[in-house]
């Protein structure tokens, strides 16, 4: 699956140093300034908070189904968080050369560099493990993956790599539209609660999703359950 080395070009320079987070003493007093007065701040804002539903599953294949789903999308989020996260360092590093010719070696070396390094985890991936990573490169990134594939090496390149993920039933062309697709509503639903409970690091979405919208679209009650209530 020659493909996925160019999805791995998303998440080049993994070599780079990262900075310890910072320890901060909770007692410390912040302030703001107002027109030259110094304001102690003793409050924390704090981020919004979603309440999620409660899960109701149809029976109990659909919830064997929805906990494989959130394995899957466990094992293959941060490969899409790190690909966000690389990938505007690259193009900025790209956008500074201004030769095709150091473009082309650059993005060789990297290319060998990932080879070495990365593109072997990539390939153990599944084939639907394969498909909600695409997804999620579209969720975290703004753009498809033969999107990216395209603007980073060529056009020509991206319809071949496109064809050959076909072959194994990805679309590199896949978007994340969780209004329209149940499977990425649950795949929302499962990044939410487990950003929640801080078994995933939370990194906001390249555009906008109306959560409660998903949530009023696709967890109404089953005929049967109306039949349910009523008796």
């Amino acid at each position: 699956m020659k493909y996925i080395t160019y999805i791995a070009l998303l998440f080049s320079f993994m070599g780079f140093a990262q900075e310890d987070p910072v320890k901060q003493d909770s007692t410390e007093v912040h302030y703001i300034i107002i027109e030259g007065d110094s304001i102690p701040v003793t409050s924390v804002e704090l981020d919004e908070v979603l309440v999620l539903p409660n899960l109701n599953f149809e029976d109990r294949d659909a919830r064997i189904r929805y906990i494989i789903l959130r394995r899957k999308t466990l094992k293959v989020y941060p490969y899409a968080k790190l690909a966000a996260e690389r990938l505007e360092t690259l193009q900025k590093r790209l956008d500074q050369l201004e030769r095709k010719r150091d473009k082309k070696k650059y993005a060789k070396v990297i290319q060998r560099y990932i080879e070495d390094e990365f593109s072997e985890e990539l390939k153990k991936l599944t084939k639907t493990e394969g498909q909600i990573l695409v997804k999620l490169i579209h969720r975290q990134t703004g753009k498809t993956t033969f999107e990216l594939i395209k603007e980073l090496r060529s056009g020509w390149r991206a319809f071949w790599f496109n064809s050959t993920a076909n072959l194994f039933n990805i679309s590199l062309k896949k978007e994340f539209a969780p209004i329209d697709v149940e499977e990425d509503y649950l795949i929302e639903d499962i990044l939410q609660r487990a950003f929640q409970n801080e078994q995933l690091k939370r990194q906001n979405p390249a555009f906008d999703i109306d959560f409660y919208a998903c949530v009023n679209k696709w967890s109404k009650p089953k005929t049967g359950d109306k039949t349910k209530a009523k008796q």
